[in-house]
């Protein structure tokens, strides 16, 4: 029996598992799972659904830093948000890392530490979440869904001024922060998502729709990305790989819109599910 959605999760025993979300009838939404079936094994290799169901007390991040090899990462992935932002659109995928130190889960808090606060320009990003499930290097096109293991949703939190301003012309600086890449609610299975490039992801904040935008607006699309990504690179079991983000964000609205402290952000792609994340401030001064 193989898993359709796949969550990580603290059962009422307080202990941590995986397992295969049970969803109420006619929901979509990983994240309002209450039970999940026992995964038993290497969900990035050989693993077993038992017939044994757990009750869900809180969701973790679908795969622990320990379990991501690489979190990469594409820029101005999509036509609108390139033309939001007033730059070229891309001849080949623009992209940039984040350490694992980033990655967080569907309902953890976005720490903003006070080298964050410079200016209070902190943004939000909807994006499709790739996870790799097997080894592929050289892939074609044609072939690079087939090493998908699935789909999450993700934000690619972002600091204009450490990105844009600041930052050397390198986009890294702006992003690395700890837990500025919420994703989840879990890893679902291509099967169950369906054409990923004709799926609808949004961004809410404090319930106002802020994004909305078809996955077929991507400019490299998910197997394009993967392909291209993977020439005399070897992508690695549960790598992941966040497709970049629509029209839509702070930075490209009049006048700007920026994250502030107590803000609630959701994030959905149809099919997938939701994060909810709540932006908090830290007190402490930067030392700089």
């Amino acid at each position: 029996m193989t898993a359709q959605r796949i969550v990580r999760f603290i059962a009422a025993d307080g202990r941590t598992y995986y397992g295969d979300a049970i969803l109420p009838v006619g929901v979509t939404d990983s994240r309002r799972a209450t039970q999940a079936r026992l995964i038993s094994g290497d969900i990035l290799g050989d693993y077993k659904v038992e017939q044994s169901v757990l009750p869900i007390r809180k969701l973790l991040s679908p795969l622990p830093p320990s379990k991501v090899p690489t979190a990469r990462f594409l820029g101005l992935n999509y036509k609108k948000h390139a033309a939001e932002t007033k730059m070229p659109v891309p001849k080949y995928p623009v992209l940039f890392y984040k350490p694992s130190t980033a990655l967080s889960g569907p309902t953890d808090p976005i720490p903003v530490p006070a080298v964050a606060q410079i200016e209070n320009e902190t943004d939000y990003e909807c994006e499709v979440v790739v996870v790799i499930g097997k080894p592929c290097r050289d892939v074609s096109v044609e072939d690079a869904l087939g090493y998908v293991l699935g789909y999450a949703v993700g934000n690619d939190v972002s600091q204009r001024v450490w990105q844009i301003k600041k930052g050397g012309s390198q986009w890294s600086l702006g992003k690395m922060y700890d837990g500025w890449a919420p994703f989840g609610p879990a890893i679902v299975t291509p099967q169950a998502v369906g054409d990923i490039q004709n799926q609808t992801i949004y961004t809410k904040v404090n319930g106002e729709t802020v994004q909305q935008e078809n996955t077929g607006d991507m400019i490299f699309p998910v197997a394009e990305a993967i392909s291209f990504l993977s020439q005399g690179s070897t992508l690695q079991p549960g790598d992941v790989i966040f497709m970049g983000t629509p029209a839509g964000v702070g930075m490209g609205r009049t006048p700007k819109y920026w994250l502030r402290d107590g803000d609630v952000v959701e994030i959905g792609l149809s099919n997938v599910g939701t994060i909810e994340n709540v932006v908090e401030y830290e007190k402490s001064k930067p030392k700089l």
